[in-house]
């Protein structure tokens, strides 16, 4: 039982969420969008201890776990967040009360396609694990726009089709833009010497705007709330009209199309080059993103990064 949740509170904001969202009245609403403003509900009450979590972990100044893996299987985000903020009962009678049914609202949302497999599944483990413990932790990956495939059945043989889980939106990320990295593939590095020290500077390189999405991680009772960040790739330039006007269309939209790739697929087949390639890019990606974001981090209270293995 969470004693501090107010059932009427709650009630309202679903109400409120289907106007705005949608502007319709609840009655309106299709279970789609009941869905929504019933996560968008529940995200309203996590996001307190979410922020005052990581507001506890700056104040400490606490040594953080960096998760990486290329998928997390965490499954349906809603029914889970219920259940660690010990609000199922709570939220089932409100949502009763307003005529709706609780489970056919957790069948509206897709699985978040981020794995597709056990090394998923433990990723996600791991995160849960730690966020009951109260171990400040993040986890890093790709926002992948397919990462597992539908089935369907056609003349007695499975096909596989693309699983688009984020047509609809994905009502409990949250986009920080603030935080973006630049990611550089390719080209090579030269030295220079300023004041008899040696920098060294990649040139002739391709890059990506890495963008972190992050997701709550709910500790069981315990109003910790960890993050799950996913890192999305843009263009740096999104279109290059010269190109375009000397009829070099590909060339025109390259750096788009770099991102885009990207992010498509987990685990595109490596059975030929290109495939492995395009792997290789998305370990280098996410991997780059998250260890600037840590190193950045770490720097806003500390000079010396050094110092960071002896804490």
């Amino acid at each position: 039982m969470n004693k501090g949740f107010d059932k009427e509170t709650f009630k309202c904001s679903v109400v409120d969420n289907v106007k705005n969202m949608f502007r319709r009245t609840i009655d309106e609403a299709t279970p789609q969008q009941v869905f929504q403003a019933v996560a968008y509900a529940v995200k309203d009450v996590i996001i307190d201890e979410w922020i005052a979590t990581h507001k506890e972990y700056e104040k400490k100044d606490v040594k953080t776990v960096y998760y990486l893996s290329m998928e997390f299987l965490m499954g349906r985000a809603l029914g889970n967040n219920i259940i660690n903020i010990c609000a199922r009962d709570e939220i089932k009678e409100a949502l009763d009360e307003m005529g709706f049914d609780l489970n056919v609202i957790e069948d509206q949302e897709p699985d978040a396609a981020l794995g597709n497999g056990g090394l998923g599944r433990l990723a996600a483990c791991f995160l849960d694990s730690l966020a009951t413990l109260g171990y400040p932790a993040y986890g890093c990956g790709i926002r992948y726009r397919y990462g597992m495939f539908k089935q369907k059945i056609e003349n007695g043989y499975q096909a596989e089709v693309p699983d688009n889980w984020l047509k609809d939106g994905n009502p409990f990320e949250i986009r920080r833009p603030e935080y973006a990295a630049e990611v550089k593939f390719g080209g090579y590095v030269r030295i220079e010497n300023q004041g008899g020290v040696n920098h060294f500077v990649q040139d002739g390189y391709q890059s990506v705007r890495a963008v972190p999405y992050d997701l709550p991680v709910i500790g069981y009772g315990n109003n910790v709330v960890n993050t799950l960040r996913i890192w999305d790739a843009e263009p740096i330039n999104t279109f290059n009209l010269d190109s375009f006007d000397r009829g070099d269309y590909q060339k025109a939209v390259e750096q788009e199309n770099l991102a885009k790739t990207i992010v498509e697929v987990l685990y595109p087949n490596d059975n030929h080059y290109a495939g492995k390639e395009l792997r290789l890019k998305q370990q280098y990606f996410f991997i780059s993103a998250s260890v600037q974001r840590a190193v950045r981090k770490y720097k806003e209270k500390h000079d010396d990064i050094r110092k960071s293995m002896k804490r």
